[in-house]
């Protein structure tokens, strides 16, 4: 009972002596601890310490326009930051579309990146995993059949020493799931868009000075080695993907910073 009652005793003293502070004071608080946030490099809970002061102590000018000047102060520099890594991301993505053509035909509504080493001419013939890209940075993978018999294949697996990924099937009725004729040869066309290439792009990109091996699964098997250049395209893909997307992420960071500077 004696211990309740001294504890009663020192919330009843911290209440007073809160109650007692002015919104000026209370507000202080606030900003050295926003302060103290950033120089423990946190800066987004930073801004939200400083974002409150004026909502929740209307009646501190001073220190709302300190949070202010700061929050000001934070976002020019986070603002140059990210304006930098822009520069240095559009670099990368000049160096690695030296390795592309780009090509937009009347049935894309996107602008697709082709690996040099992929384009129509060097691969019409011959059986392939290809590597897809546009211009949003939107990556799928797709596995290229050409023999004298059907595989119907549905899926693929790539593997190497024990190690593997496989993509998710694709049925033979799917519109992703396509074939053809001429003479007497076939072709089949299975794409893994949407992430169903269930981890391969990644698998290929990561191994690309392994002897890695691909099998077609469907009602028969198909094997083939993967070339070394089928492989650098992927990755190569890949990377590009990545670069795209980050550049579209910080164009729209620094253009909300814009906007919330002028505004400032």
């Amino acid at each position: 009972m004696r211990i309740s009652f001294k504890l009663l005793t020192l919330l009843i003293a911290i209440l007073f002596v809160a109650c007692g502070l002015s919104d000026e004071e209370k507000a202080r608080i606030k900003l050295n601890e926003a302060k103290s946030l950033l120089a423990m490099q946190d800066t987004a809970a930073a801004l939200v310490k400083l974002d409150s002061i004026p909502k929740l102590y209307p009646e501190a000018i001073y220190t709302a326009n300190a949070a202010k000047n700061l929050i000001t102060e934070i976002s020019f520099s986070v603002m140059q930051r990210k304006e930098l890594l822009l520069d240095t991301v559009e670099v990368k993505i000049a160096e690695l579309e030296k390795s592309f053509v780009k090509e937009k035909t009347e049935f894309d509504r996107y602008t697709q990146y082709i690996h040099k080493r992929q384009t129509f001419k060097r691969a019409w013939d011959r059986s392939y995993i290809q590597v897809h890209l546009d211009e949003r940075g939107n990556l799928y993978l797709s596995s290229n059949y050409h023999g004298k018999n059907w595989l119907n294949h549905t899926g693929l697996r790539v593997y190497d020493s024990g190690d593997a990924a496989k993509t998710d099937s694709i049925p033979l009725n799917d519109t992703h799931n396509h074939h053809s004729d001429f003479m007497e040869s076939k072709w089949e066309k299975v794409s893994y868009r949407n992430g169903k290439d269930n981890g391969v792009i990644e698998f290929i990109a990561n191994n690309t000075d392994r002897r890695l091996k691909a099998v077609f699964l469907g009602k028969e098997y198909y094997y083939i080695i993967l070339e070394t250049y089928d492989k650098v395209a992927v990755k190569d893909a890949l990377a590009l993907s990545k670069a795209i997307k980050a550049k579209s992420k910080l164009e729209g960071e620094i253009k909300a910073l814009q906007k919330k500077l002028k505004v400032k």
